[in-house]
């Protein structure tokens, strides 16, 4: 491929085309009418507008993104992740109408996108998978109450269809329950077209850990380590570390084995992630989900094994050689975290902070210390899009090391004209319970008050 167009906004366009540019390939860039003026937008050899500010009249526009690569001759397209990176009809298009896909393929992104169908495929790889309800179509009641007795409470009310956490709700009690479902469809039904809903059962004291895997498309597959991505408010996640702390030898290997198994059972292709949650007080997993697609953490991996996952995708969907193709070919170094940089309000629910950031300065040449981000100083955080600001990860020869350059990297971080959560990450990583590695998703609602103190 000569040249690819980034089917995305923001710090995954600008990060895809870098690795664009080590490949020696052009990039086309497309934009809204908010981004006209956008980092990814400066990046791209070539920029189309696309339409609208708000996502459904451009990011989302299939039909704008397809004209778009014919106008400038693009031979592939890479999705990034959000947006219609997990769409499988969007795959399949773009396919169509004869462009390379970089990521898996649709069939694949079609099965892991159904979270019931994902779970049974997940079963017969022989993966555990949680206690779970079957779906509930979009407005259908009967038999709610049953069901999630037979599951039990506590339990998660999760989109079929979605993934990234969006409209989870946590259920304790039945009389909570009609009032948790029905936000959770309305929910899945706006940001996904699929209002359909299932219940999952809730671990109290749970862990969240992924395996990054890669796949070759014939049955073959390596992985590439675990993060903990334990830290979460509203089940995002915030940060995310490589190796996850006290976990034993014995489980981390049996969660690769989990992982290689599904992805050989699907002939997977492409860079992915299958996600697990982890009884903190027992060690046994069960199956999430998996996402076809990079994720917004792979920089932590990257960081650790010194290879470039984007790299690997735009290589392996051209059908060039790869730096690996075995496990053997794989090393871990040290460990790195990662922190997302957010214009929001921690201390009022975590809400955006939309506006202009009149300063953005950034440490420069910290010691292991990578920064990806999608802005500049003078540019718009806008209430359209996700408002991250900038990925930070840092990398040392262990975690206490990793954690020091992480607070000296969010210690020379300057952002002015909107609120952030640089103080809260600042605080979280200094932590005595964080420092001892005692990280669960109840992590920041345990130590709330904590975290959020002025």
């Amino acid at each position: 491929m000569k040249k690819i167009l980034v089917a995305n906004r923001g710090e995954i366009a600008c990060r895809i085309i870098r690795s664009c540019k080590t490949l020696g390939i052009a990039t086309v860039a497309v934009y809204s009418e908010a981004d006209a003026q956008s980092m990814h937008v400066a990046l791209a050899d070539e920029a189309v507008a696309i339409g609208a500010a708000p996502p459904a009249e451009s990011y989302l526009r299939m039909d704008r993104i397809a004209q778009a690569a014919r106008e400038t001759d693009a031979e592939g397209i890479h999705p990034g992740y959000g947006f219609l990176s997990e769409n499988h009809e969007f795959a399949a298009a773009m396919q169509h109408a004869g462009l390379t896909w970089i990521g898996p393929t649709p069939k694949t992104i079609e099965d892991m996108g159904d979270k019931e169908r994902a779970r049974l495929l997940a079963k017969a790889a022989g993966v555990p998978i949680l206690p779970g309800s079957l779906r509930f179509a979009f407005g259908e009641t009967a038999g709610l109450r049953e069901a999630a007795a037979e599951v039990g409470y506590p339990l998660l009310i999760k989109a079929a269809s979605g993934g990234g956490g969006i409209g989870m709700r946590r259920v304790d009690r039945e009389e909570d329950l009609s009032a948790a479902f029905e936000g959770t469809q309305s929910m899945a039904q706006r940001a996904f077209g699929d209002g359909s809903v299932y219940f999952e059962r809730y671990i109290a004291e749970a862990r969240h850990v992924e395996v990054q895997v890669f796949g070759f498309g014939d049955g073959h597959a390596v992985h590439l380590f675990e993060r903990d991505c334990s830290l979460q408010r509203r089940f995002q996640k915030v940060i995310e570390e490589s190796p996850a702390p006290g976990i034993s030898d014995a489980t981390r290997e049996a969660m690769f084995d989990a992982a290689i198994a599904l992805c050989k059972q699907e002939r997977y292709r492409s860079a992915g992630t299958i996600e697990f949650i982890l009884d903190a007080d027992t060690e046994q997993f069960y199956f999430l989900e998996m996402n076809t697609r990079i994720q917004v953490e792979h920089p932590v991996t990257e960081m650790n094994t010194g290879l470039d996952l984007v790299a690997m995708q735009i290589q392996l969907a051209a059908g060039h050689a790869l730096p690996v193709r075995t496990q053997q070919d794989i090393r871990r170094s040290g460990h790195a975290i990662e922190c997302r940089l957010y214009a929001e309000r921690p201390a009022k629910g975590f809400l955006p902070s939309p506006g202009v950031l009149s300063t953005l300065r950034f440490p420069e040449m910290l010691r292991d210390v990578r920064i990806d981000t999608g802005v500049r100083q003078g540019d718009r955080i806008t209430h359209f899009y996700d408002p991250m600001i900038a990925k930070i990860i840092a990398h040392g020869p262990d975690r206490q090391s990793a954690i020091d350059r992480m607070l000296s990297a969010l210690d020379a971080t300057q952002i002015g004209g909107i609120e952030t959560n640089l103080a809260f990450l600042r605080k979280t990583l200094a932590h005595a319970a964080f420092r001892r590695g005692e990280v669960r998703t109840n992590f920041l609602e345990k130590y709330r008050t904590d975290l959020l103190q002025p």
